[in-house]
């Protein structure tokens, strides 16, 4: 896989060679989003996840990286500066793999984020890849026992998540356990909550105010 590129060699001191992977489906009524339906409608909803994406997107541009990749379902063009590969597979599990597999550079580590934490900040990103130094795998879990970032040393290990139950109060859990029993030194960041419902969505606004998420959101909500 080829794409845009900074400079080689180390970029933060104590964080490896990294990518950063964006894993996201386009923002179009009806097909992202659709449980903050109630209370708002499917239109209401793709502008809540085009603003997650986009304030996602300005979080991984600014964190110092070996490439930048979207992953996109969907027709969501690659932002400035960046690579973009189509998802492919059956289940999210075999996409994230797929992810890994289509992305791997020799000798660089990768880490994926998707759409639904736009509370997500720089600080948060650079935490978890420099948390690969003393680690083969960083997780992050989520609030509803799912994961918000995946961080490998090797983008092979992601080959155990086809075998993982995906979108489950387990799946976290399961995750750590899978590549545990590969053999890897997991350790896991700070918890996250998805946007998955509106308290959900209130609370990640709450969380980085000023974003173009919490902006949304509220002209969602002035419109109720």
């Amino acid at each position: 896989m080829t794409g845009p590129e900074l400079a080689e060699g180390p970029v933060i001191m104590g964080m490896p060679r990294i990518q950063l992977l964006l894993l996201a489906k386009a923002p179009l009524p009806g097909r992202v989003k659709t449980r903050l339906c109630p209370p708002w409608t499917l239109q209401q909803a793709a502008d809540l996840a085009a603003a997650a994406i986009a304030d996602t997107v300005e979080v991984l541009t600014a964190v110092p990286a070996v490439a930048r990749t979207l992953v996109a379902d969907g027709p969501l063009p690659a932002p400035d500066g960046w690579a973009r590969i189509e998802q492919r597979g059956e289940g999210l599990g075999e996409r994230l793999a797929a992810a890994f597999a289509d992305t791997a550079r020799p000798g660089v580590a990768t880490l994926l984020v998707g759409m639904d934490t736009p509370q997500l900040g720089i600080a948060d990103v650079i935490a978890a890849a420099a948390a690969l130094t003393g680690a083969d795998a960083v997780l992050g879990p989520a609030e509803d026992g799912g994961w918000w970032t995946l961080a490998l040393r090797d983008p092979a290990a992601a080959a155990v998540l086809p075998g993982v139950p995906m979108s489950t109060a387990d799946t976290f859990a399961r995750t750590h356990a899978a590549l545990a029993a590969r053999g890897l030194r997991v350790v896991t960041t700070a918890t996250m909550r998805d946007v998955d419902t509106a308290p959900d969505a209130c609370a990640a606004a709450d969380a980085r105010p000023g974003t173009r998420f919490a902006r949304a959101l509220a002209a969602v909500r002035a419109a109720a």
